[in-house]
This record gives C-alpha cells, structure tokens and sequence, in this order.
C-alpha cells in the first residue's frame, strides 16, 4: 500500500458529523475525516501486517505528517510502532522533527514510547534525554519524562529522578500531568521509590503531580 492508497480509503470512509466531534475534542486544533479508532485500525491492519520486517520508510512518514487530516498522523505513529525495533539513534532528529510539527498530546504520547525504545536500546540516547527535559519546548519535555512509562523493573531510575527534577516547580498543565504519570506507572513496580521522590521534592511537586503519583500508593 502506497501513502495514497491509505489516504483514499481513510477518505471513503469519512464521516463529516463524527468529524466535528473529533475536531472539538482537540480544541479544533486540527482537521479530522472522521474515522474513528476502530475503523482505522481495521483500515490499517493488512498495511501494518505488510510492512514487518521492512524498512523504514519516512517519506511515508513524511507524508502523513504533512496531511491535513489528523487521523493519518495517527497513521503514521502506528506505522513507525510496527517498525520500532528498526529504529536507531540517527532517527532521534526525525522524531523530534514531527514532534515538534503539529504539536499535542495525542501524537506526543505515541512519540514518547518510540524514542523511548531507542533509549533502551542504545543508551548513548540518555543524554538526548536529559537535553530535551531541559528544553524549551514543553513536548519534549514530556517526551523525556514519559519516555520510560511500562519500563518496570528495567526503568533507569537514576535518568528518571534527573529528568523529573528538571521539570520541577511548573505551571504547564502538559509537563505536570506527565510527572504525575510517570510515578504513578512506576509505583506499581517500586511504589516506595514513589513515595520517597514525593517525600523528598512534595513541597516543588504541583498537586497534579502528586495526586496522579500517588493514585495506587
């Protein structure tokens, strides 16, 4: 399947009602088709099947990206997830480039998983990591912080307190719900590491933060 292959179908099965749906949800920061996760799943499934194994193409990617249409970004990040194990640290610049390009949690918390992948893989990304959670730009700050969510027992601890203490003392809604996140998935593993990070910064924590970190605590 090419680029307009997907694009057509996505377009056949558009539903201009649901469409407006989506787009408020977003705060009608972008435009919607209308395709819903599940019929997108289902239009995607044989073209994430086909492409295992491959490699990447990010003119593909590009593609998506550069539609109009929210839900090819989806798209996008579907395919690159399929194809994750192929990624490698020369891709970090194309990531924070589509990161960084039509900017909101929703694609921020798919690209926070697939650089994540490369971080564990090839640890020389960590300090990547640790110069996006000082950016200026909040995404990729929320991109460090959640970059380690599901890692468990395997999780950096030591990388996951720097980045965290580098997002204290915030305002942005964005970066204090991702700290509160990152506790909480990591409380399931090590919940008394948790507590000892909210004993330790709680008074430079926002009560976002600590509410959402101490959810099974």
């Amino acid at each position: 399947m090419t680029f307009e292959v997907i694009f057509n179908s996505f377009q056949e099965a558009a539903d201009e009602e649901r469409a407006e749906k989506m787009a408020a949800y977003m705060r009608n920061q972008f435009s919607f088709l209308g395709v819903a996760t599940p019929k997108r799943k289902a239009l995607t499934k044989d073209f994430y099947h086909q492409v295992k194994g491959q490699v990447i193409d990010w003119a593909f990617v590009d593609a998506c990206w550069a539609c109009p249409y929210r839900e090819l970004q989806y798209v996008a990040i579907g395919y690159l997830q399929q194809l994750k194990k192929n990624l490698v640290p020369d891709d970090i610049p194309r990531l924070q480039k589509i990161a960084q390009t039509k900017s909101w949690w929703d694609t921020i918390d798919g690209l926070d998983k697939l650089v994540g992948e490369i971080a564990f893989r090839y640890p020389e990304v960590k300090a990547i990591l640790l110069e996006w959670s000082v950016s200026d730009d909040f995404w990729l700050r929320r991109i460090a912080i959640d970059h380690q969510l599901l890692r468990k027992d395997e999780t950096d601890t030591t990388l996951l307190a720097n980045i965290l203490v580098n997002n204290l003392n915030q305002t942005e809604f964005f970066i204090n719900k991702a700290i509160g996140w990152s506790l909480r998935d990591y409380s399931k593993t090590n919940p008394e590491w948790v507590r000892e990070f909210i004993r330790t910064y709680e008074n430079q924590m926002a009560p976002l933060s600590i509410r959402e970190a101490s959810k099974y605590i």
